[in-house]
């Protein structure tokens, strides 16, 4: 029987991989920087029209909204995505733009093999591997068998009825000046939902772009949760999308995933909620 593979792949185990047996999805934000340079190989795939469901209010899901399970079946198909595929994702900010919002996406519907790269392009290139300004096309599959979203989800609702309770946490991955709304460069209205703490998920990389070490993070996350257990911790950022990567850490620290609340601050802040 396979091993699980770890959720983050280090550059230089990806180059002694044959190509073939493996998907490279680069998910940088904007195709003109993977049409500029990307890793030789890879896939591109588009955090607004093919991880998002995007709608004209933003007040209805927040800027980034899941596909529907259907949408995202039929996208990985066309990607030639399958179940049984070895996909291997990253991005040009170290996993915090889309890779670990795709990561996600691929582990709530239950794929087994999926990986991001630790330190993302920049690691890669470093490490050696070859990149190109070729766009790949990939052959389309069926589309994805998918049952539904399996890991564990939140909403507006649920985040209002609980941020300011005991029992329950809600961290804000956010820079710190946006949680106290110092600055608000993205959203209409700046600071942060009441109740919620703010962990920024900067912190969970080195200065060289690499994860922390699974030990150095879960002795982090352990001390901020205390007792609290995973299914009543609810993880947001913006719009949904940053937030996925606090959870890729928590996974890499070899804990369980919390709640994933994908409206974020997007939403919450364009719906007449009480602000801190």
């Amino acid at each position: 029987m396979d091993q699980p593979l770890t959720p983050l792949i280090q550059a230089e185990e990806l180059i002694g991989l044959n190509p073939s047996s493996y998907i490279l999805v680069d998910t940088s934000f904007g195709k003109a920087n993977y049409e500029e340079k990307h890793l030789k190989g890879a896939v591109y795939v588009d955090l607004n029209t093919q991880l998002s469901d995007i709608k004209s209010d933003a007040a209805d899901g927040g800027r980034h909204p899941l596909p529907t399970p259907q949408q995202f079946s039929e996208r990985l198909g066309d990607l030639g995505i399958t179940p049984d595929s070895h996909v291997i994702v990253y991005d040009n900010k170290n996993g915090g733009m889309s890779a670990a919002r795709f990561w996600w996406m691929m582990k709530a519907i239950g794929h087994k093999k999926i990986q991001v790269i630790n330190g993302g392009l920049n690691a890669a290139i470093a490490a050696g591997f070859q990149t190109s300004n070729e766009s790949v096309n990939p052959t389309p599959a069926s589309p994805y068998p998918i049952e539904g979203w399996k890991l564990p989800l939140s909403n507006i609702a649920e985040v209002e009825a609980l941020s300011q309770k005991e029992s329950h946490i809600v961290v804000d991955v956010r820079e710190t000046d946006r949680y106290l709304g110092k600055v608000e460069p993205i959203d209409l209205i700046a600071g942060h939902i009441p109740g919620a703490i703010n962990i920024p998920f900067s912190e969970n990389l080195e200065t060289d772009g690499q994860f922390k070490s699974p030990d150095e993070l879960k002795e982090k996350y352990q001390k901020a949760f205390g007792d609290t257990s995973s299914e009543n911790i609810i993880v947001h950022c913006g719009s949904g999308v940053t937030a996925c990567h606090t959870l890729l850490a928590l996974a890499h620290a070899g804990m369980e995933i919390p709640k994933l609340y994908v409206g974020s601050w997007s939403e919450w802040s364009r719906n007449g909620k009480t602000i801190a």
